[in-house]
């Protein structure tokens, strides 16, 4: 199946599981062309559909509940309830139970893209390496959350240089109009909850973020609150793109929840998924962190090597990291950069033909 068909297929399947916004749509496929990397962070339920196809002895391993949709634009920073800066992975939409190989590779194949578009400037392999090798340590330490008001000095140094500006940031968001028609009450019920009050002034507005799920039903409450002012977002959930892709063998469980609870990890008091919505703090220190906001002059082989400890910190919720290093112990050497040399072929393949089908 091609990209185009299985794209309306994908889309014909989720408009059935949440409501869907059709200009949003467009604006998603219209991302999807500029470049390999966009188009990469917007298909994973192409990703679910190819990869255990194409990389069938890598798909061969233990398995745990996976982020599923990982990709090294998938992290950002949180304040815990001790109000310290938390990094770490910022989006478990497609949570699924895969083996773990499946984000290894894809994150490694995210670097492998944005290694080729300019966007870091190390080698895949020392990328590749970095991963696996910060998710090995990960395992054998147990995990342990990143907390950065202590140790993690050059992770520090790279994610506070983006801290968005705090009047740009309310700027961006008093600049959205406001809704004309009521919100679904659901997400009303679920945005007033995360409210630090009641019968706050409120003014509701839809925001376009992501891409992965722009399409998804996405409502921002902004209000006022003891001098300063505060949001707080609701975004549609469905069914991981796993269970499409699996035509629809599993649970139509969404796991998004469970996979916080389960994690190695500090958790955003501010996040809370349940029902049909995920519900979030927006701040400027709260967001997720795109390459193109930290400094150029960075140290992206620790940054990947983070970011692979941060996989192990998910992956050890599931309770199986002595399954995994023994299956680690059996790979052969460059297995994890042969494979996301592979998928990034198989993904730059999809764009040129959603290109010329679009």
């Amino acid at each position: 199946m091609k990209v185009g068909k299985a794209t309306k297929k994908y889309e014909t399947w989720l408009g059935k599981c949440v409501t869907l916004l059709e200009d949003d749509l467009k604006l998603k496929h219209k991302e999807m062309r500029k470049a390999v990397f966009p188009f990469l962070r917007a298909t994973f339920y192409r990703w679910a559909q190819v990869w255990p196809k194409e990389c069938k002895e890598v798909a061969a391993a233990p398995e745990v509940l996976a982020v599923g949709d990982l990709h090294v634009e998938n992290f950002g920073t949180w304040r815990d309830a001790e109000g310290r800066l938390v990094w770490g992975i910022n989006d478990f939409d497609e949570a699924w139970p895969l083996p773990y190989t499946s984000d290894l590779v894809r994150l490694a194949t995210s670097a492998h893209v944005a290694i080729a578009e300019n966007h870091m400037s190390l080698d895949p392999k020392e990328a590749a390496d970095a991963i696996l090798e910060g998710y090995k340590e990960g395992l054998e330490k147990g995990g342990r959350p990143f907390v950065l008001a202590e140790r993690q000095s050059a992770l520090r140094t790279m994610v506070r240089h983006r801290l968005h500006d705090p009047q740009q940031f309310w700027q961006k968001l008093d600049g959205l109009t406001s809704l004309k028609r009521a919100i679904p009450p659901s997400a009303a019920k679920s945005l007033a909850r995360a409210m630090p009050e009641p019968n706050l002034t409120e003014r509701f507005v839809h925001r376009v973020a992501g891409l992965g799920s722009l399409g998804r039903q996405r409502f921002v409450v902004l209000a006022e609150w003891r001098g300063g002012q505060i949001a707080r977002e609701a975004k549609a959930l469905a069914p991981s793109a796993c269970r499409w892709a699996a035509k629809g063998k599993g649970a139509a469980k969404i796991l998004y929840q469970e996979i916080l609870d389960r994690a190695v990890r500090c958790q955003d008091p501010g996040v809370h998924a349940g029902g049909r919505w995920i519900v979030r703090r927006l701040a400027p220190d709260c967001s997720r962190v795109e390459l193109k906001e930290l400094p150029k002059e960075r140290e992206e082989i620790h940054l990947l090597h983070a970011m692979g400890f941060e996989t192990a910190n998910v992956h050890w919720g599931s309770r199986k990291a002595r399954a995994i290093r023994k299956d680690l112990s059996r790979r052969p050497h460059g297995w994890l950069q042969h494979a996301a040399q592979r998928m990034a072929e198989v993904v730059r393949e999809d764009w040129k033909q959603w290109r010329a089908h679009d």
